[in-house]
């Protein structure tokens, strides 16, 4: 599904050069749960950007199930973001004056889905991650893990092929942030793929691979 050759990605401030990843390989296949792990300032943010084809390499390849990102358009890519990956940021996105079904809903509206199918689908996907009597709540009343299981069913309701999450835990309790980590363990068990970018080797725990990134460079591979 991604397979990534020799990607490196060079920053010009204007006076300096900055090597943010210095000719990473990395391979996920489909049906994999991946955690990247690695100290701020290790790459693991560009990483994530080129991965979530938010940005692009400045040398070697990507791949996305078998076609080279470098080659698509700006409207290529922006398809490729609504349609194939789910993203989770450690700091929610939600609309805050928007409930909790309104939020999730938003993807599918951009789709085209129609009234009946879209509200079957919304509906499923917040049972699904425990939400289904907290779907009229706006995030202001709902708790940090609470607001990142209604980020999490907005990155599924798509049915995207891969889900890319950052720091997904992060602002959360050691709770809460065990309570959504066990969410994402149920959601690969389902068949969802799911990349994780995360500077807390804890997390390694949960998943399928892991591997470590550092100054650029991916320094450990391993599986659990």
């Amino acid at each position: 599904m991604i397979d990534m050759q020799n990607i490196k990605k060079i920053y010009d401030t204007g006076k300096i050069e900055v090597e943010a990843l210095r000719g990473v390989n990395l391979q996920i296949d489909e049906g994999d749960f991946m955690t990247v792990v690695g100290p701020s300032g290790s790459g693991k943010s560009t990483l994530m950007n080129i991965i979530g084809c938010l940005d692009k390499p400045t040398h070697g390849d990507y791949l996305l199930n078998q076609k080279n990102v470098k080659k698509f358009n700006d409207n290529q890519l922006s398809e490729i973001r609504n349609q194939e990956i789910g993203f989770v940021f450690q700091n929610f996105n939600l609309l805050p004056y928007a409930s909790a079904y309104e939020n999730v809903e938003m993807p599918l509206l951009f789709a085209g889905m129609s009234g009946k199918k879209r509200k079957e689908r919304v509906e499923y996907i917040l049972d699904r991650v425990g939400l289904s009597d907290r779907m009229d709540h706006k995030p202001n009343e709902l708790s940090g893990g609470q607001k990142q299981r209604v980020a999490i069913a907005r990155a599924l309701v798509n049915h995207p092929k891969i889900v890319l999450a950052d720091e997904p835990t992060g602002n959360l309790d050691t709770k809460s942030g065990e309570s959504i980590m066990q969410l994402f363990l149920d959601l690969w068990k389902d068949g969802n793929t799911i990349v994780m970018i995360t500077h807390d080797p804890r997390a390694t725990k949960y998943s399928q691979k892991a591997v470590k990134l550092v100054d650029g460079e991916i320094q450990e591979h391993k599986l659990n």
